[in-house]
């Protein structure tokens, strides 16, 4: 698995992780508005954003009349808790929090017919709420409010007034809704992103910088073979020569017999080619296709990438004989210490190379 696939995947587990969690800190609020007469048969209508939906509620609306439990107005006793069912008109349970589970309260509703649950905060809690859970009651609208706010409209039905209410959906809330969170998203996004495409830009700049060098080294030395390739022997094949008589001997670049009258190339370890096919060989791969002879290093041609081999490491004792026929002399080419110019006869098959030695003795 490649790096970049491997940093794809953990962005990917990254972001797998924060979506639930961020889902689990964000709430929503509810609206509860109540309508009632007064002593005085005048209407009277409430409102206030102050209620939360459970985790498990569906945020939609609900309305009907308030209706408390018969006895225990934490609603948690046996069935029937309300004194109203399905067939009434549609009904709000209004519940204290405590004794049981939030669950068991609002199916206890629910089995009767509710059309809602609101839940109150305990006393002394002012007018605080929790995000209550209720996993076991998912297909009713569930809201809490504060002690305060539910202590009044308890007061108002226990006093025998119809109280009319409608629960409605109100606004996200949440850390990420949050003007700091906002804030401090935008300058981590605006940080990953400037690192990210810094990182990109040194990665791009650093490839392009190592190809172009590469592309340089490939110019050079295929300059450099090029005047090894011209200090080649050049040969025209004719009938009576060995390479033409027998069909077992081909060019083995392009697999075929050698004819009388072809120009032919004899490289340094005395292996022959034709010439068109074996000079493209040489200027990208710069050694014999059979014997992997450097033509480079056999001809003394200066190679630049040689340059970066360690002086110190122990020398090669590679021998290349530079002959044709028999050998006239073998030479290592990785010691030159060893080897005494004045003390050998330069002695060559291809005249180019006895005129640049004559040219280098003079």
């Amino acid at each position: 698995m490649g790096e970049k696939t491997q940093h794809c995947l953990l962005l990917l587990l990254c972001f797998s992780a924060l979506v639930p969690c961020s889902a689990a800190m964000v709430f929503w609020t509810a609206v509860v508005e109540i309508s009632y007469a007064n002593s005085n048969n005048q209407t009277v209508d409430k409102y206030c954003e102050c209620g939360v939906f459970g985790r498990n509620s569906p945020l939609e609306k609900a309305s009907g009349i308030v209706t408390l439990p018969k006895g225990d107005p934490k609603g948690c006793g046996p069935d029937p808790v309300f004194n109203r069912n399905s067939s009434s008109p549609p009904w709000i349970a209004l519940i204290k929090r405590g004794n049981c589970t939030f669950s068991e309260k609002i199916n206890a509703a629910k089995r009767q017919g509710a059309a809602g649950v609101l839940v109150y905060n305990l006393d002394g809690s002012g007018n605080s709420t929790t995000h209550m859970a209720h996993s076991d009651a998912s297909d009713i609208v569930a809201v809490m409010i504060g002690n305060h706010q539910g202590m009044e409209i308890v007061k108002l039905v226990k006093n025998g007034t119809e109280v009319q209410m409608l629960i409605d959906v109100g606004s996200a809330h949440g850390p990420w809704m949050d003007s700091y969170w906002l804030y401090f998203l935008s300058i981590a996004f605006f940080v990953v992103t400037a690192a990210a495409i810094t990182y990109f830009v040194f990665i791009s700049a650093n490839r392009l910088y190592s190809l172009n060098r590469h592309k340089r080294n490939e110019r050079k030395l295929k300059n450099e073979a090029k005047r090894a390739i011209g200090r080649l022997q050049l040969r025209t094949l004719k009938k009576d020569d060995e390479e033409t008589s027998n069909d077992s001997n081909m060019c083995a670049v392009c697999i075929e017999s050698y004819k009388a009258g072809e120009v032919v190339t004899v490289l340094t370890c005395d292996h022959i080619f034709h010439k068109t096919c074996i000079e493209p060989w040489l200027l990208e791969r710069r050694t014999c296709p059979m014997c992997k002879c450097d033509i480079l290093k056999a001809l003394g041609v200066d190679d630049e990438t040689k340059d970066h081999i360690s002086t110190d490491s122990p020398p090669d004792v590679t021998v290349v004989t530079v002959a044709g026929g028999e050998p006239l002399y073998e030479v290592p080419l990785t010691d030159p210490g060893s080897f005494d110019p004045e003390s050998h006869q330069h002695l060559y098959d291809n005249r180019a190379f006895e005129g640049d030695s004559e040219a280098a003795r003079g």
